[in-house]
């Protein structure tokens, strides 16, 4: 296994952590969310392709939507001395005191498609992913130019406590600010899966005050996929009745956009196996790495799904 050594005696920091190149397997531990979503399987199907691909080894752990689990891989992969750590963290909070274990075995962190919330960001080498704000952003520009600025709007939130239910709910709500036709009148955790976004929304049609809603926003696409079964189920017609935008980008979501019932898709790229093995192979050479790899995105509306469908492989 390739070792890692400090760049200096008094250096605790990830970032001045290098690693001496030999002629042995490089070695990643990988904490994996879970399979909550189309996205994420996709995510990763692409991480353990590309450690293929490179002939990396390549430890993942599935922590079934549960930090405790994570905290359990992370831990494990110290006892097993890899060369580098992967996480995607489930929740934002309550990492510090096991990446300060990981840091003093020396082992550099990428976090990956999340961000974590930490006193003393030294405790991560660099954070591979899409700068969420904006699709918060992207999506309520969308939806605000689809409805002229006015809007009684549902929104299907994400995993409470995760970097991108804050932060596309803070991005979205920032730009509707601006627009005093624009509100949110309903908002709930879908927990990112599918069958919740239909549970919640089940609730939702129930109730009077639903009538007056005209715009849906879910912060993934499976949540919105579930919540469309749920309207059509209770006569509705999503996509024509109410106009929906979400976030991911995934295939089902374009199949959705084609066949009438979807109206808008932030892109979130989950294939990040290539460029999350380009920063381990750079540490494994003992470089530095960017703070932040950005992630390429897109929007995508009805009026281009068809074009685009062909070309959406997860």
């Amino acid at each position: 296994m390739i070792r890692k050594i400090l760049a200096s005696a008094a250096a605790c920091a990830l970032s001045m952590t290098a690693m001496a190149v030999s002629g042995e397997k490089i070695v990643v531990g990988f904490s994996q969310i879970g399979a909550e979503s189309a996205w994420r399987t996709a995510e990763t199907i692409s991480i353990k392709t590309e450690a293929e691909k490179r002939g990396i080894e390549l430890i993942f752990s599935d922590a079934q939507q549960k930090q405790e689990n994570q905290i359990k891989a992370l831990r494990n992969f110290i006892a097993m001395d890899v060369d580098v750590i992967g996480l995607a963290p489930v929740v934002e909070s309550g990492w510090e005191p096991v990446l300060r274990e990981v840091q003093e075995a020396g082992i550099p962190v990428i976090l990956v498609d999340r961000k974590v919330n930490v006193s003393d960001e030294s405790l991560y080498e660099s954070y591979l992913g899409p700068n969420v704000i904006e699709e918060g952003r992207n999506a309520a520009r969308w939806l605000a130019e689809r409805m002229n600025g006015k809007a009684n709007i549902v929104e299907l939130q994400g995993t409470v406590g995760s970097a991108p239910a804050i932060e596309r709910k803070q991005g979205f709500e920032g730009v509707i600010a601006d627009y005093p036709g624009m509100r949110i009148v309903m908002s709930q955790s879908g927990d990112f899966t599918r069958a919740k976004g239909k549970e919640v929304m089940e609730q939702w049609v129930k109730s009077p005050d639903f009538r007056s809603v005209d715009a849906i926003f879910a912060h993934n696409d499976d949540m919105a996929l579930g919540a469309v079964q749920a309207l059509e189920e209770s006569g509705f017609r999503p996509g024509k009745d109410i106009v929906i935008v979400s976030i991911d980008g995934v295939r089902d979501a374009f199949v959705a956009m084609v066949d009438g019932k979807l109206n808008c898709t932030v892109e979130c790229n989950p294939l990040l196996g290539p460029q999350f093995f380009n920063l381990v192979e750079k540490l494994a050479a003992g470089g530095s790495i960017p703070r932040w790899e950005e992630s390429f995105e897109d929007v995508y509306d009805e009026t281009v799904a068809a074009k685009a469908l062909p070309e959406r492989l997860y």
